[in-house]
């Protein structure tokens, strides 16, 4: 089944917009009984802006180097059409039936249940899951390059740039690991109120840091670096440019995946007007700064270094000085990832803890909790065993994962091209046609499967793209083994 916590721990993020009043006045309620919601335009706006902006606007610069200055901020420029299209038709699905006094439907997951149902639910469930699974990967990737970054820039600063400072990744993993098996053993880690606030201010502060390098390194050389097609040949193989420009596709993929949070911040979203139609306004609204931002970074990413932009534009080693502002930059990318990374696996967790209490509901393994007091806190901490042995695994198979596949630009692109099409475009549309009753082979039933087609196929091939693109790092790579 696709269990609701798949998206119902992402859901606290967004309810700073409600507020807890007097149960005895009727005018505080929906018309749901629940606490009446003060959500606005502006409001929706910054939790979506906060939703999308995360590592992988890292990788765009080293996406628009592959495809050149032509294809690559039009491949942008449609990935933020399609996405916005596809959101407008997926804030119609917040609501089962009538758009103004249908059945709310609080989550991703319950759209999906309440208008398509069936295995199309299952399918959900696990394509949510896997993806999940597979940024806790990307995740850890991403923060042990960021924590070599720091070594590196003091390293090769100290040694006044004689010492290229190759070191290896596994020891960061393990560190990252570590930490997060620790975090993980928290209970509702994820729905610290805090925890979001921290995330934004980072995500815009790493973010920030490398276009303010970027546009200082292309005004100090006063000229802009690429071509109107991406990387020559010569720089890589007519093989690797055709796979590694796939693979980019997937990478801006990545970036705009925010579909699965947007029935949640719809459900914070006040009436009238209808939630569909406020809903609407800040899609675009916030796709539209998010794309002008991402073509800033991007671009200006891609004119500082040319074909020999970075993987990750911060970790990439392209910026030298000034070291300790790329100090600064990393330790904002650590700090963001600690917590994205728990507030992505916490609906896994809660997932296979529920199920196991359902399964073995006599087990004392799986349900006996113990209280040990912690010295200077009011409440015990309570120690399930079940919980202890399942997360430490789960960290540590994701962990163990990233280091033999610790290609973070292959693993963005895989991530991408896994959600893009049935999350951002598949579910949305065949939602809309089924609350639409849309009749079969009529000219906007024809145009709405020939854009799910076209996205399925774009997804294939930019999968494709990254999958080559591992293939062809373990042909030169030892695992355990990888140095930078």
């Amino acid at each position: 089944m696709c269990d609701n916590s798949v998206t119902a721990n992402l859901r606290q993020v967004f309810d700073v917009s409600m507020t807890i009043p007097s149960h005895n006045d009727l005018n505080f309620f929906d018309d749901d009984a629940r606490v009446k919601r003060t959500g606005t335009l502006c409001t929706a706006s910054a939790h979506i802006i906060t939703a999308v902006i995360g590592s992988g606007v890292l990788s765009l610069a080293w996406s628009i180097a592959q495809l050149g200055w032509i294809a690559g901020p039009a491949v942008m420029l449609l990935f933020s059409f399609v996405t916005y299209y596809t959101s407008s038709l997926l804030t119609d699905c917040y609501r089962t039936g009538d758009p103004v006094s249908g059945k709310r439907n609080y989550t991703y997951t319950d759209a999906v249940r309440s208008i398509l149902g069936g295995n199309k639910v299952k399918a959900c469930g696990m394509i949510q899951y896997l993806n999940l699974f597979g940024i806790s990967v990307g995740y850890t990737i991403a923060a042990s390059i960021s924590m070599m970054a720091i070594k590196r820039s003091n390293c090769f600063h100290n040694s006044g740039g004689k010492n290229p400072c190759h070191m290896s990744s596994n020891p960061y993993m393990i560190m990252f690991g570590v930490s997060e098996i620790l975090l993980s053993q928290i209970p509702d880690f994820d729905q610290i109120w805090w925890l979001s606030i921290v995330a934004a201010v980072m995500s815009f502060t790493y973010s920030g840091i490398g276009l303010g390098l970027g546009i200082a390194k292309v005004a100090a050389t006063g000229t802009f670096k690429g071509s109107l097609t991406g990387i020559s040949i010569g720089t890589v193989t007519q093989a690797q440019k055709i796979w590694r420009s796939l693979q980019a596709i997937g990478d801006i993929a990545f970036a705009y995946s925010f579909s699965v949070i947007l029935i949640e911040i719809q459900d914070t979203v006040k009436s009238p007007p209808a939630e569909a139609k406020t809903m609407k306004k800040a899609t675009k609204l916030s796709i539209a700064i998010t794309t002008t931002f991402y073509m800033l970074c991007g671009s200006m990413g891609y004119a500082s270094f040319g074909d020999f932009a970075p993987g990750n534009l911060l970790t990439g080693f392209g910026f030298f000085n000034p070291f300790w502002l790329l100090d600064i930059a990393n330790a904002a990318i650590i700090i963001h990832l600690v917590g994205a990374y728990q507030v992505f696996c916490q609906p896994i967790f809660a997932f296979v803890e529920k199920w196991a209490t359902r399964r073995w509901s006599g087990s004392y393994f799986v349900t006996e909790e113990f209280e040990i007091p912690i010295p200077g806190y009011r409440y015990p901490y309570k120690l399930n065993m079940f919980r202890l042995v399942w997360r430490t695994g789960f960290v540590v198979s994701t962990t163990v994962i990233s280091m033999l596949l610790p290609f973070f630009n292959d693993v963005v692109g895989i991530l991408g091209a896994l959600g893009f099409w049935p999350l951002t475009v598949y579910f949305p549309v065949e939602m809309y046609i089924r609350q639409k009753k849309i009749s079969e082979w009529s000219s906007r039933w024809v145009c709405l499967k020939m854009l799910s087609m076209a996205c399925l196929m774009i997804s294939v091939v930019a999968g494709a793209g990254s999958i080559v693109g591992v293939i062809l790092d373990l042909k030169v790579y030892k695992p355990f083994k990888t140095t930078y």
